[in-house]
Formats: structure tokens, sequence, C-alpha cells
């Protein structure tokens, strides 16, 4: 292949579109089998993503994919059909990336509807649905949804997202889990089996590799792939859960898992569609970034995972004024971003729950409360804030107050907790931790069923729809019910219930 750089190679990122197009070797049937995607949008592309698996469930975790690279060209175009081509390259799918590509696409139209396609040798993907940013913005609507255990039970709120067609994803982390699949004990989900290579916790690359396969087979999650570009950001159970930084909760030695952490973030990587500044470097990662909607909203992106101190000791350490979940650097770029931001509206988008809830809840925001004071700080100085955040398996929505011991404190933005897409079965309205949720004035909303949460923003209001599922473990067929709605206005950051 020509004009091809060796780092372009290894990479698998763009190439000139008269390199050579054909594969050294026939790819067997069905090299599409984990779909496409598109993800951090911006005003003049985006990044676009498929991964080469015709046998996506190999015992290897090479998806059936021969050990050496291999040519993929990409298309953009205005409609459907394909008629109108505006952008097209080719990228290589190396077997470093488990022959996964993200070509970033630029040069486009701000605030447009584009399609998208694959094709190696004669095979060619299904058609995406993407958009880019606007450079203005009056109207912009999201999907927000975490925690999908495959196991658990099906994939009902991407089906509902992707007939919804928003125009941006926000996917707060736990795209995976890490536990043993074992029938009997944990696979909720009705008529499906799963081999023995599933049962054990995953700890290698080629491991994580086929996690990740076994979820992305469900149609649902490529469907809503699909039909929308996706803001990603990990949590806890894309490496071990609880980990924070390179300290594991199961007593692994730092030295070793930090190795975990880099085969983990390498496949997390190769299975989102992630620009190349994602690309983890060793243990080392950096997903927090930031996009603007026009002048809309300016979007600030957290990692509250990697450079997290560890988990309290006692009262003292738990408020100490050192202590951070962002790390210094990124409390540093946050802060600096809410700051400069012109925008009515600041989406900030994280793993875990920001709102004050229990002392003894030291692994969300609650362990670390002179950080969430700071960034609380930061967020009254900016316009109104609109905190994502998932990982409890709730759908919780609270007002967000400079100071959450005093009532009469002033409300700097909203916080929207969706539940998980999967994790934890079928789920119910209620449940014995409601109590410690909603003993606070500023907390709304607790419910425990499975769902996900619609925003539509505009210059004046906020007006969000949490959705949830009578049931997900029997099929995918459940159908949606808005279980809450609320308001919040621009200029008068509250949750007013519609």
């Amino acid at each position: 292949m020509t004009g091809l750089s060796a780092a372009s190679v290894a990479l698998g990122v763009s190439a000139p579109a008269t390199a050579d197009a054909s594969p050294a070797r026939p790819i067997p049937d069905g090299a599409f089998a984990l779909g496409v995607a598109s993800g951090d949008p911006r005003p003049d592309g985006f990044v676009l993503w498929t991964r080469l698996a015709p046998t996506p469930l190999a015992v290897d975790g090479h998806g059936g994919m021969p050990a050496s690279q291999v040519p993929v060209q990409w298309e953009v175009a205005d409609d459907s059909r394909f008629r109108h081509v505006v952008r097209r390259g080719l990228a290589i799918a190396s077997p470093d990336l488990a022959h996964a590509v993200h070509p970033e696409v630029r040069g486009l139209r701000p605030g447009r509807e584009y399609f998208y396609r694959f094709r190696v040798g004669t095979q060619v993907s299904p058609v995406g649905r993407t958009k880019t940013l606007p450079a203005y913005g009056d109207q912009f609507t999201f999907a927000t949804a975490s925690c999908q255990a495959w196991y658990h039970g099906y994939f009902a709120a991407h089906r509902d997202i992707a007939r919804r067609a928003p125009d941006a994803v926000f996917f707060l982390g736990d795209y995976i889990y890490e536990y043993g699949i074992v029938a009997g004990d944990n696979l909720w989900r009705a008529g499906v089996t799963v081999g023995p290579e599933h049962g054990v916790e995953i700890e290698t690359l080629e491991q994580y590799r086929l996690r990740y396969s076994l979820f992305k087979t469900d149609p649902d999650l490529q469907a809503a792939h699909a039909v929308a570009p996706w803001f990603l950001v990990w949590d806890d159970h894309e490496v071990q859960n609880n980990y924070g930084a390179a300290n594991s909760l199961y007593g692994v030695p730092p030295e070793l898992f930090v190795h975990r952490r880099a085969v983990a973030y390498r496949a997390y990587y190769e299975n989102a569609p992630l620009a190349l500044d994602s690309l983890p470097q060793g243990p080392d990662g950096r997903i927090y970034r930031r996009y603007d909607i026009g002048s809309l909203a300016r979007v600030h992106l957290l990692d509250t995972r990697q450079y997290r101190d560890p988990l309290p000791v006692d009262e003292a350490d738990r408020v100490s004024e050192q202590r951070t979940i962002m790390g210094a650097e990124q409390e540093t770029w946050l802060y600096d971003g809410l700051r400069r931001s012109r925008a009515p509206w600041n989406i900030v988008a994280g793993g875990v729950v920001l709102s004050a809830v229990t002392d003894d809840r030291t692994e969300q925001w609650d362990g670390y409360p002179a950080n969430r004071r700071r960034v609380l700080e930061a967020m009254g100085g900016a316009g109104t804030s609109v905190m994502l955040t998932g990982d409890i398996h709730r759908h919780v929505a609270s007002e967000l107050k400079l100071d959450f011991a005093d009532p009469a404190s002033r409300t700097v933005g909203v916080e929207l907790v969706c539940s998980s897409v999967g994790s934890n079965g079928d789920g119910t309205d209620t449940d014995a931790y409601a109590k410690d949720w909603l003993q606070h004035p500023y907390m709304k909303l607790y419910n425990a069923r499975r769902g996900y949460v619609h925003s539509t923003m505009t210059r004046s209001e906020l007006t969000t729809e949490f959705v949830n599922f009578p049931y997900i473990q029997a099929d995918a067929n459940a159908q949606p019910n808005v279980v809450a709605r609320f308001r919040t206005p621009a200029t008068d950051p509250r949750l007013e219930a519609l």
C-alpha cells in the first residue's frame, strides 16, 4: 500500500484515497458484524468507527480476522443513498487495534445531517447517520445512557434512542462489565447462552476485546450507535469495579493493576468512536475533553476514575481540602473552561453522581466534598450548568445547590442522573435506597427501573424526559414510559415538573 506512514498503519487512521484499496486476501463474509458508529462531533466533522470482525465471538478475541493489515474505504454523503458523496478516504485496519478504524472527517458544514458507510473488498457496511455540531445553535436534542450489563437484560433503551434519533448521545460509563457471566447466576437475559470463555472475570487484552464483541453484537446497541454521534466517557467497569487511579478494590498490587488498566483502556479505544487524541499510551489515556454546541452550550466531558485519590480512610481524610476525584490538571482545565464560557448552558458529563446524598457514599462525589465545592463554585460563575451522570442504576433529578447543607443556598444548575440500560435487571419503581435520596428537598425524582434520559435544549429552557421500561429481562419489546418530565429555565435553574 502506498502513501502510508508507519504511524498511520499502526493507528488505523485515514490514508490517501489513491492508496491501494484491495485486501491482500479475501475477508470472510460478515466483516461488519459489530456495526458502525460515529462520535466526538464538531462543527466541521466527526470521528467514524467500525471494527472488522466476521466471527465476533471467536475465543481468541481477534474476531476471525487474519493477522494482517486491511484497507477499509469510507464515504460520507449528504443522502442515505450516497448519490452525493462529500468526503471519502481509506483507513488501515490493523491487528494492533483489533482491526478497528477511527477516520476523522473534517471540512463539512455545521449543523448538518450526514450519512456514512465503509467498504472492505466487496463487502459494504450498514449505513450510519450522524450530525455535525451547529455553528450557532437554537436547539439541541440529546439522550443520556449508561451501565449496559448485557447479561442482565435486553437493551430496550437503545432501541428507543434509535427511534427518536437525537442530535447526540452521551454515554456515561460502564459500556461493558468485567465480571464472569454464568448461567444460573447472573445471566438474566432470557433465551441466550454463552460459552465458558465468558464465565471468568476478564483481565487480558484478548478477554476485554471479546467482552466488547459480545456486548456490541446487540442489534439495539448497534442501532443507537448508527443513528447519532456519541460522546463517551468511561467509569469503573470498563476496567474493574470501583477502581480508582492505580488502586484496585480487590487487592491487585498497583504495579500489576496498571497493566490491567493499560489493556482495558486499549480495548476501550478500539471499540469506541474516539479521536486519535484519546488513544491511550500504556495505562494513561486522556478522555476529558471539551466541545461547543455553537453558542448554545459548552460541553465538558470528565474522567473521574483515572486521577482520583483513594477512598478516604476516615472522616478527616474525606473532608480534606486536598482530596480530588479529578486530579489537579483536570480541575484547572474544567474551571478554566467554565470561566471562559459565554454560552447560556454548560453541560458537564461524568461517571458518578455529583449531588450530596450520604457521607458513606464515598465512591461518588460524597467522598470528595472539597472537590465538589470547588466544582459548584465554578459552576456558579458561569451560565446554568447541567450535570449528566449515571452509575447508580436509578433515575434521579436533583437541583445543584452551591451549598447542599443550606436549603437557602443558590441553585447553580441541575443534575440529571440516568438509570441503567441493562444493569440489575428489571428493577422497580422504588426500593430501599429511595429514602436516602428523597430525604433532601433538592432531590425531585427517584425511580429504580431501567431506562434513559431524553433532553431538548433551547436558548430559553431545557426540557427533560426520564424514560423507563416495565421490564428488560424477558425480551427487547417493552414499551417506553415517560416517568417524569421537567422544565429548567435558562435564567432560573430549577426542576419544574411538567
